[in-house]
């Protein structure tokens, strides 16, 4: 997937948004939709702030399952930070999506953050975060018996967030993708990061491993190649990245992926002879090979940077 509009389901329940606008009299079910909090394009500082005390005063916030943080304007304070305080108004939060901000609020590489820490410990219970955007995003290892999903989709994912992901406790997470980005926009991980993953070392439970929208696509695939923790997974993407033919025929080269019941490598630079090489290499693996790229050695580019 690329950015291209807000989130219109989210664990499986559908987005009503809370904003400056929302009749405060004619709101759904609480436990029947995700809540997205966000406030107006062109808010100020305090806004977020005043929206967000409005929502507490109105949703009956016990029976929050999934909330989705939109976008927070210039305001000063963290969402999270906030939500952490108001942790006991939240016994039933199980899902969150931190930062679902299109372009024309603001580009992903300039979606502001802070430390996300306090949330994950806030929520031990949490089964599932999203996380869009990496400036000045801080994460430290953290244990999360419930996690099952985690995801960072991002132009730029820094080294030590990656860092802190794998040197956590998540005994029980079964889907993990990480938008590793272009160095450009703070993407400075590297394929020896990725090694407690790809060793199979970490994450027992792991059956989807995403490793996406990275300048470094083709030595991820070979590092991929030759990784345990393939062997165990139901599905792999690659998608997004600058992957060449060089990084397919790592890939290919390497264990066998026939297991696989699908691999996503959209958004590539393949030529078409590779491509039919892998559908045929392939042929019981659902395969998305789609928005195939037009091929510029000097200019290989991921889908998603600024």
């Amino acid at each position: 997937m690329t950015i291209d509009g807000h989130l219109t389901e989210y664990a499986g329940l559908p987005v009503f948004t809370f904003d400056e606008s929302t009749d405060r009299d004619a709101l759904p079910d609480a436990a029947a939709v995700a809540w997205r909090v966000r406030t107006e394009e062109s808010g100020h500082e305090d806004e977020w702030r005043r929206v967000w005390a409005d929502f507490l005063a109105c949703a009956d916030t016990a029976a929050v399952t999934a909330l989705v943080v939109g976008y927070w304007g210039s305001s000063s304070v963290y969402p999270p930070h906030l939500l952490v305080e108001a942790a006991d108004r939240f016994p039933a939060l199980r899902h969150v999506f931190v930062g679902d901000v299109v372009p024309e609020e603001c580009e992903v590489s300039w979606i502001e953050h802070d430390d996300l820490s306090p949330l994950l410990a806030a929520f031990p219970a949490l089964e599932r975060l999203d996380v869009r955007g990496s400036l000045d995003l801080i994460l430290e290892p953290f244990t999360g018996a419930s996690l099952r999903t985690l995801r960072f989709e991002t132009g730029g994912l820094p080294g030590e967030v990656v860092r802190a992901v794998a040197a956590s406790d998540l005994p029980n997470l079964e889907h993990l993708d990480l938008w590793l980005g272009t160095e450009d926009y703070g993407g400075d991980a590297t394929v020896a990061d990725l090694e407690p993953f790809l060793s199979g070392e970490r994450f027992p439970a792991l059956r989807h491993l995403g490793l996406e929208n990275a300048e470094i696509q083709d030595e991820v695939a070979a590092a991929v190649a030759g990784a345990p923790v393939v062997a165990r997974l139901e599905s792999l993407s690659l998608a997004l990245g600058a992957l060449t033919d060089a990084g397919a025929e790592a890939l290919l080269s390497g264990q066998p992926l026939t297991h696989l019941r699908k691999l996503d490598l959209h958004h590539h630079f393949l030529t078409k002879g590779m491509a039919d090489r892998i559908r045929a290499t392939l042929p019981g693996v659902e395969l998305d090979l789609g928005e195939e790229q037009e091929r510029d050695e000097e200019w290989l580019f991921i889908a998603v940077s600024e």
